[in-house]
């Protein structure tokens, strides 16, 4: 991804968002032949010449301040999440030695995994930004049964989004987890616009997928700390979850997320039951999903026969199913 021409269609649609009135600018007769600011309407907002404000949105960065970024993001009424992927690609763009990287070793450490397993009522699973499942607890893969239903390892969340048709049916509000698993991944782009196996995935799914190809065309950032999400399992039912996100410091890039439902609620009540199939489960169905080997981008390797993490296995309805956590 070239950062330059990131900047230019960030710019340009964020521009395109927002409207003379909703920026207090006076209107003025005459037909507009853009649906939002003009450029010269940005520039005056943001207190800079129109000449170098079409050279930044053009992605020429250099030597262009922080301070006239902020002041660009104010006259695009920029969200945080907006706000720091235009700082993410000024960086990006600034002149240096480009060199596309593969992602290094991002195996989880032991101690993480500790935390993943004794989170006893939650469902919690370590994922890269590029939204690969690299290590999962045993409610967590129980939870994700029909993502890990794919044999390529590491298990992923955006292939199996927009590739696999089983999304629509685990994922009851498809069009926002669509939209916010794109933004998440566009995200990424923004901190890491040479990272190779990214952009494989991102050429993937472009390639393969309408949704993924529109939504990805729409700029659209998101950060993703905290919310709630809904589920309808294919053993217990709808499930209703809060989530939680948290970076890993000691290794950058790793995202820790927590899944758990309200106490006293059917979904709390289907979590259990699911945790209590997921125990039933043999150990080694339980290793780390981190450990297996990913191929070059896009072409991730199936799992070897004698090292590979076993999926889940395909649920068995439980004989005792709570009515409520599937209405």
């Amino acid at each position: 991804m070239d950062p330059r021409t990131e900047i230019r269609e960030f710019l340009a649609t964020r521009r395109a968002k927002i409207t003379p009135d909703q920026a207090g600018m006076p209107l003025y007769g005459g037909r507009r032949r853009v649906p939002g600011l003009r450029r010269e309407e940005v520039a005056m907002l943001a207190g800079v010449s129109i000449d170098y404000y079409t050279r930044l949105e053009k992605g020429n960065v250099a030597g262009v301040s922080d301070e006239v970024l902020g002041a660009v993001a104010r006259a695009l009424q920029l969200d945080e999440a907006e706000r720091a992927h235009l700082f993410d690609l000024a960086r990006a763009a600034r002149p240096r030695r480009p060199t596309a990287r593969q992602r290094g070793d991002q195996r989880v450490r032991a101690s993480v995994q500790h935390i993943l397993d004794s989170a006893a009522t939650a469902a919690a699973f370590v994922r890269n930004g590029r939204l690969d499942l690299l290590a999962a607890n045993a409610l967590a893969q129980a939870l994700y049964t029909p993502v890990y239903a794919d044999p390529a390892r590491p298990a992923n969340l955006a292939r199996f989004c927009f590739l696999d048709p089983r999304s629509h049916e685990l994922y009851p509000d498809w069009d926002d987890v669509a939209n916010t698993t794109v933004a998440l991944l566009r995200t990424e782009a923004g901190r890491d616009p040479l990272n190779r196996d990214l952009s494989g995935l991102v050429g993937e799914l472009a390639t393969t997928s309408p949704q993924f190809r529109t939504r990805w065309a729409a700029h659209d950032v998101q950060l993703h700390h905290a919310g709630v999400k809904r589920l309808r399992h294919p053993a217990v039912g709808m499930i209703e979850v809060a989530y939680t996100t948290m970076d890993l410091p000691a290794q950058p890039g790793l995202v820790l997320t927590f899944y758990t439902a309200q106490p006293g609620s059917p979904s709390e009540d289907a979590l259990r039951l699911l945790a209590s199939w997921a125990a039933t489960i043999p150990e080694c169905d339980h290793q780390n999903a981190s450990q297996q080997t990913p191929g070059p981008a896009g072409h991730d390797r199936p799992p070897e026969p004698k090292d590979a993490m076993p999926r889940p296995r395909r649920p068995v309805p439980p004989h005792t199913r709570p009515h409520e956590a599937r209405q």
